[in-house]
């Protein structure tokens, strides 16, 4: 399994909830903590049918280890370029993001989706997602040693959070099918460009297993390099295994304001 995290249920506290991360991010100024946001929440109105217990935990259970992390620079990111990308790629970052909060969202996606869709396209069932999380408590990967009760929930979180990131349809016979799911150039600009940021080097940044969650290995994601330097965002150099990347933007919010301009 990717990385050495272990799993929480952290992911019971709202799945995709992309609707009401547009709204939060309305709300949401830089320098705001995860209370100021639920005080601005509570009294934006844009919450009317929502009990307050809720909207607290969607915040500090979701949005937060989702979008404040490295100083809400997530949450600047998404909010200054909202207005100018397509619902699709908002909803492919909002992806992103989640999974990077969520390790068993990220790790049963490159493992268990993929692995279907390689497969023929064949629809993930009920039964793939319990054995995931049965054998990801086995294994040690969770904090606790979970109950059977917890399994299941978990196991349902999962195929529910593929299928409001738009991985999988609507469930039928115990099964969802699964979608056209691609990167996008703005998605992989950004993803590129924020773990440039991180620190990554060119050849750390094409193995990062963010590339994984849209199904790409290395190879892949420097197609998707080279691509971006058509746009002129990039430079790539890539000869005898090496590559080296010259950057336009010099930060994510000089990326951000590209982006917005168009």
């Amino acid at each position: 399994m990717t990385g050495a995290r272990k799993y929480t249920t952290q992911l019971q506290a709202g799945l995709g909830l992309v609707p009401e991360t547009v709204k939060l991010l309305h709300a949401w100024d830089p320098g705001m903590s995860g209370q100021d946001l639920l005080k601005a929440a509570l009294a934006s109105g844009d919450f009317p049918t929502m009990a307050a217990r809720r909207l607290r935990n969607i915040i500090i259970e979701a949005f937060c280890p989702r979008y404040l992390i490295d100083g809400g620079l997530p949450a600047r990111l998404l909010k200054a370029i909202s207005g100018g990308i397509s619902r699709e790629d908002f909803r492919a970052l909002c992806f992103v993001f989640t999974c990077r909060a969520n390790p068993i969202l990220g790790d049963f996606v490159r493992e268990v989706y993929w692995h279907q869709y390689a497969a023929g396209g064949n629809p993930v069932s009920k039964e793939d997602s319990l054995n995931y999380v049965t054998s990801a408590v086995s294994n040690g990967r969770t904090t606790t040693r979970w109950s059977e009760a917890t399994v299941i929930r978990v196991a349902r979180y999962l195929l529910g959070a593929c299928a409001d990131f738009g991985l999988l349809g609507p469930m039928k016979a115990n099964a969802r099918s699964i979608t056209t799911f691609r990167i996008t150039p703005i998605v992989s600009s950004v993803l590129a460009h924020d773990l440039h940021f991180k620190g990554l080097s060119d050849h750390a940044l094409l193995r990062s297993p963010d590339w994984g969650l849209f199904g790409l290995e290395s190879d892949d994601a420097l197609g998707e390099l080279k691509r971006l330097s058509l746009r002129g965002e990039l430079i790539v150099q890539s000869a005898g295994g090496l590559t080296q990347v010259s950057w336009k933007y010099k930060s994510m919010e000089e990326l951000a304001d590209g982006i917005a301009k168009g």
